[in-house]
């Protein structure tokens, strides 16, 4: 089961890789599946670190689960990425939702703020780790709503400072002071390097442990579907 998996991720980066080229910067618009991964690829590349997609994390204060689409860990923080993957005119109503015009629907769609959602699940997996022995540095943990789709347009730019628009996303560069600097805060300012690398095992042992989507569908062009199912989730 475990090697029809392997080979399967490996398979579908190399379909990605030859056929749209090694930068992950989207330049169609593409399904929500692609983009998380688009996104994730990235990420890796700019901040280094390792990048956990798919997480579906249990909400004690609900009975119900998160589904987060990517997690990075980075040696400073560590975030969680919420992908929007819209396109059309985006709106941001007083209730902090966001109302899309003249995409792929002919009328207008209302979705919830995502960036109350992304601070949610910030929680919620922060909660999670905590149950399971880690104690979590204050301010480790942010959040932020990426929008990689290049049909993303907007009336005004009033969207907060955690949310990362796509003129903003193609111009971020792999460099350790960048759009993102604010959120590379660091941590673990002054503490010592042992106590960090023990805290980081720990930490990226939970993650790749913790629960993950029931099912993984990749849509290739020539239409074969790749069901990825992970055990015991």
């Amino acid at each position: 089961m475990w090697v029809e998996i392997i080979c399967g991720l490996v398979f579908y980066r190399l379909f990605r890789r030859f056929f749209y080229g090694s930068d992950d910067v989207l330049e169609f618009e593409t399904s929500d599946f692609d983009a998380i991964f688009s996104v994730a690829n990235r990420l890796e590349k700019l901040y280094g670190g390792k990048v956990y997609v798919g997480l579906h994390i249990p909400d004690v204060n609900t009975g119900s689960r998160q589904n987060i689409d990517i997690v990075l860990v980075t040696k400073r923080e560590a975030a969680v990425i919420s992908v929007q993957n819209l396109a059309g005119f985006i709106s941001i109503n007083e209730d902090g939702s966001w109302t899309c015009e003249g995409g792929s629907s002919q009328s207008a769609v209302c979705n919830p703020d995502p960036v109350s959602e992304a601070k949610n699940q910030a929680s919620v997996l922060e909660s999670y780790i905590e149950q399971r022995g880690v104690a979590i540095p204050e301010g480790y943990f942010s959040y932020k709503v990426v929008i990689p789709n290049p049909k993303f347009r907007t009336f005004y730019n009033n969207f907060p400072s955690e949310v990362i628009t796509y003129d903003q996303w193609v111009q971020l560069k792999p460099e350790p002071r960048s759009m993102l600097s604010g959120w590379i805060k660091n941590a673990f300012r002054g503490g010592k390097k042992e106590m960090q690398e023990s805290f980081h095992q720990q930490l990226n042992f939970i993650l790749s442990t913790a629960p993950m989507w029931d099912r993984f569908v990749t849509k290739c062009a020539n239409d074969f579907a790749f069901n990825f199912i992970r055990i015991g989730s």
